[in-house]
């Protein structure tokens, strides 16, 4: 014979076989006589409580485990329906069977409107009474499972969504040792290449002197800048895996500019195309990390450059705004993305720093995914699929917001917008 489903108690109330305490059962009556007669009927399966009051009745309420309660609608003071109601709010899974001796439709419509189970009048016969009581204890049974089964199941969603962050924890972990490889393969490759040109300049030389040893001076100023970014990178990112808070951090925008030109002049992207990098009349200071600002750029010109093996320009701006954005004018479409609206601290003074490049641009199809994590179009060999997502994550992190502008076949704008100071 098949073992009964957990359900069958929820859907079909059972008869008690109860080994433990007996049921608590609350009479509330003004007048002796009925309270003394519902007590003498049912003292032998349940713990009786006596109340001759509405706030009597309530303290028992609340210090008491209570399955069933029997009140009377017309007392002094505070009125069976003002005591239902207030039990109701202390516990919802008591079951109320109301008794009056003056029936009314207000009354009886109040009770129900309140959560009465049942409705006697007085006198009442000892079967009527007992089957009202019985009902009431199995409706109460019946509520005690649904919340019990409720218990269990929120517990088990907590269960689960602390299961889940923790395997997000883990996976945005993941994530950040990727970027760190990703962010230090930027300046590692600058390194490479001017280590390269060390040794091409001075493999056939007997001596290094003149104009040669004062470049080599230079190159070597720069590679010792690119370790010291490297490093500046990491410690940033060991600081986010220890949940270190990151202090915010201002910079001037132009120095950005001539660090970002000092990094990818002789980058491998740059060379057979064209590279503009703009520094502002008026330097202003960014209210964001200097790394992260320089980071940002990094990706964003690298993947401009990258865009198409074909000769093209790639031009970066920058431009102080005085005015808050209309973010009305910003619609996602086919040609144009708008990331972190929600957490954009549009405020100004604004600074814009645009990307821009003349080259294939971005198909409608891929636009939406630009900013996936690991999503590229590269060959495997090629990219990570890591750089917009970092792009994204810094902005945000600055409370910033990007810009992308698109037309298939003429070129791509990236703009970036954070504070500056006032």
């Amino acid at each position: 014979m098949p073992s009964p489903s957990p359900l069958d108690t929820i859907s079909k109330p059972q008869k008690e076989t109860r080994t433990g305490p007996k049921p608590t059962l609350l009479v509330v009556d003004d007048e002796e006589g009925p309270r003394q007669s519902v007590k003498i009927i049912f003292k032998d399966e349940y713990n009786v409580l006596l109340a001759s009051d509405g706030p009597q009745a309530v303290e028992h309420a609340k210090n008491n485990q209570i399955d069933v309660a029997i009140l009377d609608i017309l007392m002094p003071g505070m009125s069976g329906v003002e005591v239902l109601r207030k039990i109701k709010e202390l516990n919802p899974t008591i079951e109320v069977i109301m008794l009056t001796a003056y029936e009314t439709i207000e009354t009886a419509r109040q009770a129900l409107r309140y959560g009465a189970c049942d409705y006697l009048n007085k006198p009442f016969d000892i079967p009527t009474m007992r089957a009202a009581v019985a009902r009431a204890r199995e409706k109460h049974q019946v509520a005690m499972n649904l919340q019990s089964t409720n218990q269990t199941l929120h517990a088990l969603q907590r269960e689960i969504e602390d299961q889940k962050l923790k395997e997000e924890m883990s996976r945005t972990k993941g994530e950040i040792y990727a970027s760190v490889l990703h962010d230090i393969n930027g300046p590692l490759t600058v390194i490479s290449g001017f280590i390269e040109m060390i040794n091409r300049a001075i493999e056939n030389a007997a001596s290094v002197d003149g104009e040669k040893l004062e470049t080599i001076k230079g190159d070597l100023n720069k590679l010792t800048n690119q370790v010291g970014r490297c490093f500046e990178i990491s410690r940033r990112y060991l600081s986010f895996l220890r949940e270190g808070a990151v202090e915010p951090t201002r910079v001037s925008v132009n120095q950005i500019l001539s660090d970002l030109k000092e990094l990818l002049v002789r980058h491998p992207s740059t060379r057979g195309h064209q590279l503009a990098i703009h520094e502002m009349a008026e330097d202003v200071v960014a209210e964001i990390n200097g790394t992260d600002l320089l980071q940002i750029l990094l990706n964003l010109t690298i993947n401009a450059l990258q865009s198409s093996d074909k000769a093209h320009r790639v031009e970066i701006r920058a431009q102080r705004l005085v005015y808050p954005l209309d973010l009305n004018q910003f619609k996602d479409s086919s040609e144009e993305r708008f990331i972190n609206r929600e957490g954009f601290l549009n405020r100004a003074p604004i600074l814009a720093i645009s990307v821009q490049d003349n080259g294939p641009g971005i198909p409608p199809e891929i636009l939406g995914k630009m900013f996936e994590t690991q999503f590229t179009t590269k060959a495997a060999d090629k990219g990570t699929g890591l750089g917009l997502s970092i792009v994204k994550r810094l902005v945000r992190e600055a409370n910033g917001a990007i810009h992308l502008h698109t037309k298939h076949g003429a070129g791509s704008t990236f703009t970036i917008c954070v504070q500056t100071r006032p």
